[in-house]
């Protein structure tokens, strides 16, 4: 029997906080002394048309907030006391949903939809609640149902295919579904809310339609109506049809052809003449297009396609006209969107999408292009002269440098004059356009580049001029000077024609950061992340000195951050912001400074100045400074060797509360990627601190609190402790395998239809096997004999991970370096393994066939090393 609650509901809403804390915790304490009956109380509120609205509208909040959540550990918790629920108190819970959906307030309906899904997404995949989708389909064929309940039930038709995957349900139902779906988009039968909740669960429903859609006759129809509902009276349906035009384009490419010029013409239409939010959709289906054929000229197939999809060149067969309407959309610019990066409007879209256009076909854009550039670049009218750089600056990735190295060379200078432009949205998107040239067509160590001797310190002396104006032109010059410097990288004797420059880039830098008159700290950021690049650029022969003094200035900087009054949380997190990017600085300054045998003194005389105030930076306990300032501890640890063992003793507390900061896992997984970088310095000298370490480390894996992104390179941290103490490793082995072996199952068992899913595990496996290769090599000189037992377990994850039908790069490469491991540590006792597992024979001829030179060499060593066992 449900619980009468609305005066707990409508007092937790009260402006005076008493109230509302005493009601917050009469219904949390409800909540957890009977959590089915609460359930069922929400349900009969939310259901109840004579209750207040405000009472509803929290009742279905609390609902849902009750079987879902964003974080994955909390949503795994939330389903097991769901599934723990009677199962006729459920029945009742899910009775009042569906009634809900009939409900006069359309506020308690579009709640009810939601959790229907929410409760359909744990359910459906357990083979639980068979009825819904019948019961809701009852819905839309009754004669008597009133147009409120139809839109409800189609809006409960999205949101349950958006949170279900189209394995769950069998064919007659995705028939069902598809046929209530689009006859609800009909006009003569359906009022407008009807059919905009059928074109939207339509979106949604579409990923289902596979089978459909190879079906001429079905597909057609489907297509037919889309097309119809696009140019509704209504624009937010005509919106709604277009994004299933998105959709469609993505995710049905293959079948597209028959319908391409209705679409151009839609599309052109839409482009041309229609409100905003509907003309950005269509747009959006041409980039969607891009999309699929850049992949198929990359990859020769699309992801998750079939293989053998063809490149129909839709983007080259629309060219002459697509290329005409995109560049009249780059003059419908909106007077601020230059001082708000997160602007999405016609222009910008219409720039985005030429871009991808550019990437689709090359060099026959350019001659459609430069017509527009050369017209418009010269007019009085700004947005002429703004939409040609911009058409300018997005065709520069795709064409050939033999097409556009002289049309650059030719504009480059005309360009650096337009820095000085009187309009400020044109010098913002000529900054953009010249990064954009020099990522693009400025790299010596290929033997090309726009950028001379002979340019250079005009280029210079124009951005160090222009990174003096608004902020927003300031923060795109900073992109410029990164990719300027950053071509230089790896150039050899080129990056010497940087080197005079650099003392004057890093002072304009310097200064940039310190501005005040941006109105957040993008500015600043992009400031320091150039500074980090021209560092990481320079000649270190030419710059050492320059970059030693730039280490003492920027650790003075970090002095000064922690005795800056801190009054509120806004200053708190200003002073976070600000140490994060000075750390990072740090960092890159160590590892360039530590990279040759000359400099590297002088970064270990400056490592008791930079250790002391890392370790005063920790105790600001910020997350984002956490990471930074880990992340230069393990470049100091590399660059100092054994000799880091001395700050250890005052460093492990910090280490210990990043291993156990679960909430912030970022701080957490880049913890252990240090203490990995520490066991490679100190080797042997760890020991000290591995129990301490590995009860952490194995405590993390067995937590079901810590984000799973941690949990791989645990494992590879198991390899690096492993290694770094040898034979002391022997009374970790144990606990260690086991969980490599449980972790191997989990991979084995994975869904790889899941992309997300799929990434993380080729992470595990690749993670598996480093830990095996260290633990391995670890014991090699020493104890090889405790590895014996579990050298089967381990051919038989190889094998399985072999025989993969899509198999990640590293993971191949970590499993060849594993069996390689196996034959050198273990040597002749793993003969009758070797022979026994033909398959290996198979896996390495594979790699010596590969066109990946590590790999190649990898599976060369290991070919020498079962060679010498086997033999």
């Amino acid at each position: 029997m449900a619980m009468e609650i609305t005066q707990f509901l409508l007092a937790a809403q009260s402006p005076d906080a008493n109230i509302r804390t005493q009601a917050e915790a009469s219904l949390r304490q409800f909540q957890e002394q009977s959590l089915p009956l609460f359930l069922l109380s929400l349900s009969v509120e939310l259901a109840n048309n004579e209750k207040p609205l405000e009472s509803r509208r929290l009742a279905g909040i609390v609902l849902k907030n009750s079987l879902d959540a964003k974080d994955s550990v909390r949503k795994e918790h939330l389903v097991q006391q769901w599934m723990a629920i009677e199962i006729s108190m459920k029945a009742q819970i899910k009775d009042l949903l569906l009634r809900t959906l009939g409900s006069s307030a359309s506020e308690a309906r579009h709640t009810s939809a939601q959790v229907i899904a929410k409760v359909a997404s744990i359910e459906i995949p357990r083979k639980q609640w068979p009825e819904l989708i019948g019961s809701l389909l009852k819905n839309m064929t009754q004669q008597d149902s009133p147009p409120a309940l139809k839109q409800a039930t189609l809006e409960t038709l999205g949101y349950v295919c958006e949170e279900i995957s189209h394995q769950d349900l069998v064919q007659d139902e995705v028939n069902s579904v598809l046929t209530a779906v689009v006859q609800g988009m009909n006009l003569a039968e359906h009022s407008c809310e009807v059919r905009l909740a059928a074109t939207k669960a339509l979106y949604n429903a579409l990923d289902f339609a596979q089978t459909n859609f190879e079906n001429d006759m079905e597909r057609n129809y489907i297509m037919k109506v889309v097309c119809e509902t696009a140019i509704s009276k209504e624009a937010d349906i005509r919106q709604a049809a277009f994004e299933c035009l998105v959709s469609i384009a993505s995710t049905y490419y293959d079948v597209l052809e028959p319908y391409m010029q209705t679409l151009f013409q839609l599309t052109s239409n839409a482009v041309k003449g229609d409100e905003e939010s509907v003309a950005l959709q269509a747009i959006e289906f041409w980039s969607s297009i891009c999309d699929e054929e850049i992949e198929l000229q990359e990859y020769g197939t699309i992801e998750g396609g079939d293989s053998g999809s063809t490149h129909s060149r839709f983007i080259e067969k629309a060219l002459p006209y697509l290329v005409p309407l995109l560049l009249d959309t780059l003059l419908k610019q909106e007077e601020d969107q230059d001082q708000d990066d997160s602007i999405w409007n016609i222009s910008m879209s219409g720039g985005t999408c030429l871009g991808l256009v550019a990437r689709t076909v090359g060099d026959s854009v350019v001659k459609l292009v430069m017509p527009f550039v050369e017209g418009n670049i010269l007019k009085p009218d700004w947005h002429c002269r703004e939409a040609a750089t911009y058409a300018f600056g997005s065709i520069l990735e795709g064409p050939s440098l033999e097409t556009l190295g002289p049309l650059v060379s030719n504009g480059l200078d005309f360009l650096l004059n337009a820095m000085r432009d009187e309009n400020n949205h044109v010098k913002d998107t000529t900054a953009w356009a010249l990064s954009r040239i020099f990522e693009f067509l400025h790299c010596p160590a290929s033997g090309f580049s726009v950028v001379s001797p002979e340019n250079l310190e005009r280029i210079v002396t124009v951005l160090l001029e222009s990174i003096n104006d608004a902020p927003n032109v300031a923060e795109k010059v900073c992109g410029a000077i990164y990719y300027l410097a950053q071509g230089y990288e790896d150039a050899g004797t080129n990056s010497s024609l940087l080197t005079q420059y650099i003392p004057r880039i890093i002072s304009e830098l310097l200064k940039t950061a310190e501005r005040s008159d941006g109105s957040d700290s993008k500015i600043r950021t992009s400031a320091y992340e150039t500074l980090n690049e021209v560092v990481r650029s320079s000649n270190i022969v030419e710059t050492s000195q320059i970059i030693l003094e730039l280490l003492k200035s920027v650790l003075h900087k970090l002095g000064q951050t922690l005795d800056l009054q801190i009054v509120s949380s806004d200053d708190r997190e200003k002073q976070g912001d600000l140490q994060a990017s000075l750390c990072a600085v740090i960092q890159v300054i160590v590892q360039k400074l530590s990279s040759t045998d000359e400099t590297k003194p002088s970064i270990l005389q400056a490592a008791d100045t930079i250790m002391f105030l890392f370790l005063r930076v920790f105790a600001c306990r910020r997350s984002t400074v956490h990471e930074e300032a880990m992340l230069a501890i393990g470049a100091l640890a590399h660059a100092s060797g054994p000799e880091f063992e001395k700050y250890m003793p005052e460093l492990y507390k910090y280490l210990e509360m990043g291993l156990q900061n679960f909430e912030e896992y970022e701080v957490c997984a880049i913890t252990v990627g240090v203490i990995g970088d520490i066991c490679r310095a100190l080797e042997d000298k760890v020991l000290p601190y591995c129990d301490g370490i590995m009860n952490h480390l194995v405590r993390n894996l067995q937590s079901a609190e810590l984000h799973r992104s941690v949990k791989p390179p645990i494992f590879a941290c198991f390899g690096d402790i492993a290694l770094a103490i040898g034979e002391q490793f022997s009374k970790y082995v144990e606990p260690t395998v086991s969980m490599m072996r449980s972790a191997a199952e989990v991979c084995a068992q994975m869904d790889n239809s899941d992309e997300e899913l799929m990434d993380y595990g080729n992470q595990l496996k690749r993670s598996i096997f480093e830990a095996y290769s260290g633990i391995l090599q670890g014991f090699k000189d020493s104890k090889p004999e405790l590895m014996l037992p579990h050298a089967g377990h381990l051919f038989q994850f190889i094998e399985v991970v072999f025989r993969e039908k899509y198999r990640d790069e590293s993971v191949t490469k970590a499993a060849v370096a594993v069996m390689g491991d196996l034959a050198d540590s273990l040597g002749p006792n793993t003969k009758i393994l070797f022979k026994d597992n033909a398959f290996c024979i198979q896996f390495l001829g594979e790699c010596l066939q590969s066109d990946d030179e590590h790999l190649k060499e990898t599976a060369n060593w290991t070919q020498v090393m079962i060679a010498r066992v086997v033999s």
